[in-house]
């Protein structure tokens, strides 16, 4: 991978303090929809994994630890999904050199990140939201495959009753949690 110099966001401002908040609010970090989605049909599909991994880079959605194999749920608006048309479209918009340079470092860094997990040994796999939410079935059926080829479809899973959960909805939110 060729290093590029991190775009610098100083001097740049979002357009609006309330455009400044609405992107906040609107762009969670973990548990976002199609995360959700994908973690609960997994889940009756019988797999377990780890959620928001904090120890590994960047922070994968789901991670099936002995398989060594990393998700990531990316939104298509912040990972630039078909970027050169969103990046025509942005440069049209307001404050094109904030959101352009900010949608690039983030994908960069996603390259970075699956380089050094694949580094560790890990199978990095990324999905698009509106892939999950579109083909959520091949999605899944991809990730079977990947588990079912390592041997590691059911991740140390004996039944509801050796996790105390019958559903993800019980499970704690984090792998930290206690």
């Amino acid at each position: 991978m060729n290093k590029t110099a991190n775009p610098s966001f100083k001097g740049l401002r979002p357009a609006s303090a309330r455009a400044s908040r609405a992107a906040r609010a609107g762009s969670k970090k973990a548990d976002t929809r199609c995360e959700l989605i994908l973690r609960r049909a997994l889940w009756r599909l019988g797999c377990r994994f780890r959620v928001d991994v904090k120890s590994l880079p960047g922070r994968p959605d789901l991670v099936f630890t002995k398989a060594k194999v990393a998700i990531f749920c990316d939104g298509d608006f912040w990972h630039g999904k078909d970027w050169p048309n969103r990046r025509a479209r942005l440069a049209r918009g307001n404050n094109p050199e904030y959101w352009i340079g900010k949608i690039q470092r983030n994908m960069e860094r996603d390259l970075a990140v699956s380089a050094e997990l694949r580094n560790r040994g890990f199978i990095v796999l990324r999905f698009w939201e509106s892939e999950i939410r579109k083909g959520l079935d091949a999605v899944c059926e991809l990730i079977l495959q990947i588990l079912d080829s390592m041997g590691h479809r059911k991740e140390t899973w004996n039944g509801p009753k050796a996790d105390r959960a019958e559903s993800p909805e019980e499970l704690p939110a984090r792998a930290s949690d206690p």
